[in-house]
């Protein structure tokens, strides 16, 4: 018997990491409620946790999205917490990206969520895969999202399991060691996996070329399914004022790292010259080689899946978050072609 006809089964959700390539969680969310199929449970690492956390929250993603297509992303790009103290510790430390959560997923427990959500994160000093189900879901993201060397590790604190203590842990990206959380949606009680993953083998992407600006092409009846309704959407408005406010308040230190940056740019200019001009810059180094050791840990996580979701991310750089459209359309168009789903009688919930 076809599990998809269980109307009582359970149905998890497992979104994989994947930084800007993981907005196409949002399109397979789309698509799988026009396809009539309610999530249950969600599981997620990464980028997936932060996707997963919008939409558990309210059961929407339409929101999300909007922030998505209507961000300015070279100004959210200014708020790199420019810390030279802390640049040992992690280009980015992360206290302004948890403002900036807080303003997408609101100041909500676990518990306050309407769908039940698992984040997964790791233990930077001891390597293990750390889930976390209760506490703060802005605190358990800015975890999950944590990639290592990018951002500075998150203190956090556990329960010693007799309950007499706590225990600090220091967490970073949950891709790590669990990139598709499979198995923690099945161990939350799930009966049927969908598992959404945008981690492929990784093959020789060619270097974009800066003075185009490629068009993505829509058929009109698709783009129209993918349209984004206009609102007064609350979790834009509060995005784009929590970003304004940082900008003023760090304005002198924004711009006292500029200065230091042309400095180091200056000393720097004729050993650049002898760089050949395609070579990865830094951020892009250490994402694909951290992809490169996902997919290994992918290939045996996703076998556990009843479904998987592929979405045809490839061509769109781990920070290219401007592409954001061309994600999200990609995620689209693999649960819609997707024949395993065919047979789904549920109603989207």
């Amino acid at each position: 018997m076809n599990p998809l006809r269980k109307r009582r089964s359970k149905i998890g959700l497992a979104l994989g990491s994947g930084a800007a390539r993981g907005l196409a969680h949002i399109g397979v969310l789309k698509a799988l409620r026009e396809r009539g199929i309610s999530v249950d449970i969600i599981a997620g690492s990464s980028m997936g946790a932060l996707v997963g956390a919008c939409y558990a929250r309210k059961k929407e993603i339409a929101g999300f999205e909007e922030v998505v297509l209507k961000t300015d992303w070279k100004r959210l790009a200014r708020l790199a917490d420019p810390n030279l103290a802390l640049l040992f510790k992690g280009i980015i430390h992360g206290k302004k990206v948890k403002e900036l959560l807080r303003a997408l997923i609101g100041d909500v427990e676990f518990k306050d969520l309407e769908i039940p959500l698992a984040v997964v994160a790791a233990d930077v000093n001891t390597g293990e895969e750390i889930v976390i189900k209760e506490g703060s879901v802005v605190e358990a993201v800015r975890a999950s999202i944590s990639i290592p060397a990018i951002f500075t590790p998150v203190k956090f604190s556990f329960r010693d399991k007799d309950g007499l203590g706590e225990k600090k842990r220091f967490l970073i990206d949950g891709g790590i060691v669990n990139p598709v959380p499979v198995d923690i949606a099945k161990k939350m009680g799930a009966a049927f996996i969908i598992a959404s993953n945008i981690i492929h083998k990784p093959k020789k992407r060619k270097s974009p070329d800066r003075t185009k600006k490629r068009k993505l092409s829509v058929p009109i009846s698709l783009a129209q399914k993918m349209s984004v309704i206009s609102s007064k959407n609350p979790a834009l408005t509060a995005l784009n004022s929590k970003i304004n406010q940082l900008i003023r308040e760090n304005k002198d230190k924004i711009q006292g790292f500029r200065g230091v940056s042309e400095i180091f740019k200056k000393m720097t200019a004729k050993g650049s010259q002898r760089i050949d001009p395609a070579t990865p810059n830094i951020f892009d180094t250490i994402v694909q080689a951290i992809y490169t050791m996902e997919y290994e840990l992918v290939k045996l996580r996703i076998k556990e899946a009843d479904v998987v979701i592929n979405p045809a991310t490839g061509r769109i750089g781990s920070l290219e978050f401007y592409k954001g459209q061309e994600a999200i359309l990609e995620g689209y168009k693999a649960v819609m072609k997707e024949k395993q789903l065919n047979s789904f009688d549920t109603k989207a919930g």
